[in-house]
């Protein structure tokens, strides 16, 4: 009997080890990926989104080997990255800066990319990109100060979490919603499915 297919992740976002385990999938391992996520001169937020993926796809994929661990394993990395137009927005470590972001987002639309990138055991590649619209409603100067106080917004790209207070911030969303947490789930499981990473046979086996 063959082995169970194993899977690494190149992240250690609390918010997609959560999405995943909302599907059924524990990753057998962590390798964040601790890379430059500068956007390059003119990049755009789609081409962005997927080489950040990419990057850290790569990162992880070497950190592996030097461990001499996970051999064979599917790796999954993914980057999200929220932009009004072409204006790629921070992921704020500042309050500063995530008051910018908010007064920016306030009343308008918005996208949210998510790059996913999945080599497979046979060291095959597979990108995807998702992307969702999202509009907040005009935000007033209580609630852009409430909201910075509150740091949800810390180190999350854009400058907020929908999972949190800022969901009531929003006022209409199409596409994917997971994908705006930090992992459109539809297009992952798609994405493993396809090469044959067993999605479905746990879930009637709940432990």
């Amino acid at each position: 009997m063959s082995a169970r297919p194993t899977l690494v992740l190149a992240s250690g976002s609390p918010r997609r080890l959560a999405l995943l385990a909302q599907a059924g999938i524990e990753p057998d391992a962590l390798l964040p990926a601790d890379i430059d996520e500068t956007p390059e001169r003119g990049e755009l937020p789609r081409r962005l989104a997927l080489r950040l993926a990419r990057e850290k796809l790569d990162a992880a994929d070497a950190r592996r080997r030097a461990m001499d661990q996970h051999e064979g394993a599917f790796l999954l990395a993914a980057d999200t990255v929220v932009a009004v137009g072409r204006r790629i927005l921070p992921k704020p470590d500042i309050a500063e800066e995530a008051a910018d972001c908010l007064r920016l987002l306030s009343g308008r639309a918005h996208r949210v990319y998510t790059g996913l990138a999945l080599m497979t055991p046979k060291g095959g590649i597979r990108t995807r990109l998702v992307e969702t619209r999202v509009r907040f409603k005009r935000l007033s100067r209580e609630e852009m100060d409430a909201y910075v106080a509150s740091r949800e917004w810390e180190g999350k790209a854009g400058g907020y979490a929908i999972q949190g207070l800022a969901g009531v911030f929003v006022v209409k969303l199409v596409g994917s919603y997971t994908n705006v947490v930090g992992l459109p789930l539809a297009e992952t499981v798609a994405l493993l499915g396809g090469e044959r990473f067993p999605i479905y046979k746990r879930w009637g086996h709940p432990e």
